[in-house]
Parts: C-alpha cells; structure tokens; sequence
C-alpha cells in the first residue's frame, strides 16, 4: 500500500511505501548557507516525526548545492545534527536551483515503523 501524505497538484510532502518514507526536496530561506542548511533540516526532522520516522532511520540523503564552495559550509551544520552513528548513505552534488536566492536542496529518504 502506498501512502501519501499532504499531497497537492505536483507532488507529495511525504510518499510512504514498503517501510520507506521519500520525503519531496526541501529549500529554506536565508543569507547564508548555514542558515539555509538549519532551515532545511528543521523542516526534514518535522516530516520525518509527521512520517513516523526519526533522524537516526535516514537511510539516503541526497543534496543540491547551488555553488560546491559551500560545501563547507554546509558539512558545519549537518555534522552537528546528525547523530553519530546514524549517518545515512549521502550524495551531494552541484545544481541550479528553482529560484537564484536557494543555495541548497535536500532530498531525503528513510525507514519508517
């Protein structure tokens, strides 16, 4: 059974199936990449409890940068919310954006109860 949750004309917020929650990609606002990066994931751990799930049962993440020369910056953040030894499988990569002030996307994917 597949399970979607806040769906509108485009997408899902939350798809769950076969013990996995897809959350869609996830943009905040912000100055800076910290900034943006905290917002992301403060919406990220808000849809994985809204999905039953946890940070530690992240089993993918996948993120878009919008300049690689944040990639420091970025790495600040997420090493402190991830919790140490729950780190999940992660790409980060470069693209362009939906709107020119985002500088970073996460997509997210985790085992649910």
């Amino acid at each position: 059974m597949i399970e979607r949750i806040e769906t509108g004309t485009r997408s899902s917020k939350i798809v769950k199936h076969n013990g996995v929650a897809y959350l869609t990609g996830q943009v905040a606002e912000g100055d800076t990449i910290q900034d943006q990066v905290r917002g992301c994931l403060e919406k990220v751990d808000t849809l994985l409890q809204q999905a039953g799930s946890s940070r530690e049962q992240m089993l993918r993440v996948t993120i878009w940068l919008a300049d690689m020369q944040d990639f420091d910056g970025l790495n600040e953040v997420w090493n402190a919310w991830v919790p140490q030894g729950h780190a999940p499988a992660r790409a980060c990569g470069e693209a362009k954006l939906a709107r020119p002030e985002l500088k970073v996307e996460f997509i997210v994917d985790a085992a649910y109860a």
